[in-house]
């Protein structure tokens, strides 16, 4: 058996995280199990998302779920697209990118590649790349 690495992203509202994720890269929400379908969850907290994946574009799971945590949350880590087309990774940079904070623009690179990043709405930095 093979070994998969997927992403999990804690957040204060995974549905609505996830729904934006499927908007800008393509796929769909694959799994939803909520606190409340476990029995005695507290009222308070029955709605909120235990885990969640989405299969996005290219087959690949993102997993995510609510945090329960009072305090605010601390992304530390990227997540890096890479795109055979320019036009397509541009697209998504774009789409990522609308209600957060561009960091670099999508242009050709001293490298050669396109590259952009970004910090989502949701506080997550994307690495977006092309050839």
């Amino acid at each position: 058996m093979g070994i998969q690495l997927n992403p999990y992203l804690m957040s204060t509202d995974a549905k609505g995280q996830a729904n934006f994720y499927v908007e800008a890269l393509g796929g769909e929400i694959i799994t939803l199990k909520t606190y409340g379908e476990t029995p005695g969850t507290p009222e308070a907290i029955k709605d909120k998302v235990m885990h969640l994946a989405v299969k996005v574009a290219g087959g690949n799971i993102l997993m995510m779920s609510d945090t329960l945590e009072q305090a605010p949350l601390n992304t530390t880590i990227s997540l890096a697209l890479t795109y055979d087309s320019e036009d397509e990774a541009k697209e998504v940079y774009a789409k990522l990118g609308e209600g957060g904070e561009f960091k670099h623009p999508f242009e050709k690179q001293v490298w050669g590649e396109y590259y952009g990043d970004l910090v989502d709405k949701y506080g997550v930095t994307w690495m977006v790349t092309a050839p």
